[in-house]
């Protein structure tokens, strides 16, 4: 066994060696210390939108388990991970799978998309009592995956909305959407719910009504709500347009880069910045200036400029 997966027994027990943390904020390589300059950099751009936007992002002092559930824990290597829907979250939990899971899987390719959504296979933060909790916050190395916030929203929409096979989220969400979106709406698309329009959901999302109903559904929710980061100190960002160095980065920072490379293919169905151009053409400026408020977070905290297609009022 051990022959066949190389992971067996380096991947179960670093203890002994340093932690991810220590080998970010004292690099031994050379090679570490440069990009930890540039981690640097976010973290400190976070910190000054939390302080400057103070108001708006210390309204909860304190977080609930409940707040925890997107941070999956890696006790061997000492790690959490806050995961963002469309934002590589699928083969980032497929990574975790093969590190958390001693030795069961090697290859994180192998493992089938919606295995690495089943709750129970890995561990997430608010399964812990409140000690363990601060004590994993306060020792192990914690990061995200963030992405530009209008291309991960265009990316939901034709995810969810655009797939025939998606017919919860059409039955949960589409019809609500059409029912109060459309005049004149036809039966069919009244029970259906599968022809949602971008304009629509644009409506959805900065109607005050659905902000009152229930909180933002995962995979249109904003990062600053999922991961809490002006409560929670990240230690490294990892942006969607640099995944492959990010990603393998922190796979090196773990003790583990040299058995484990973070999986990439080139999907010819990515969202790309020329199609959310696309869909925001038919937005009216003042749902862009709304939406844009939405998301403003974001924006600012990880450094993402206003997009040069928005006409905001």
């Amino acid at each position: 066994v051990m022959r066949r997966n190389p992971f067996g027994m380096d991947i179960c027990c670093r203890k002994g060696s340093r932690s991810p943390l220590q080998e970010l904020y004292n690099p031994t390589q050379v090679s570490l210390s440069n990009t930890a300059i540039l981690h640097q950099i976010r973290r400190d751009q976070v910190t000054d939108t939390c302080r400057a936007n103070s108001v708006s992002s210390k309204k909860r002092r304190v977080l609930t388990p409940n707040d925890l559930k997107h941070l999956v824990v890696d006790e061997d290597h000492e790690m959490i991970y806050c995961y963002v829907p469309k934002v590589a979250c699928t083969n980032w939990k497929r990574v975790m799978m093969v590190l958390t899971g001693r030795g069961k899987y090697s290859d994180p390719m192998e493992i089938p998309a919606n295995e690495a959504h089943v709750s129970s296979n890995l561990k997430t933060l608010n399964q812990y009592s409140i000690p363990e909790i601060n004590h994993r916050l306060k020792n192990y190395m914690k990061f995200l995956f963030v992405r530009e916030p209008f291309e991960r929203l265009v990316s939901a929409y034709r995810n969810k909305f655009t797939q025939k096979y998606n017919t919860s989220f059409h039955k949960r969400y589409g019809t609500k959407i059409v029912r109060r979106q459309r005049k004149n709406a036809t039966q069919e698309a009244l029970r259906k719910g599968d022809d949602v329009k971008f304009e629509e959901f644009v409506a959805y999302l900065i109607d005050p009504h659905t902000q009152r109903e229930e909180p933002f559904n995962e995979h249109w929710q904003t990062v600053f709500s999922l991961c809490h980061p002006c409560h929670i100190h990240y230690d490294l960002i990892g942006k969607y347009e640099t995944l492959e160095e990010d990603s393998n980065y922190i796979l090196q920072l773990a003790g583990v880069g040299n058995y484990l490379k973070f999986p990439t293919y080139a999907k010819s169905t990515r969202t790309t910045d020329e199609m959310t151009t696309e869909f925001f053409q038919n937005i009216s400026s003042e749902h862009q200036t709304q939406l844009y408020e939405v998301y403003k977070l974001d924006f600012l905290m990880f450094n993402y400029s206003v997009p040069s297609y928005l006409k905001l009022e």
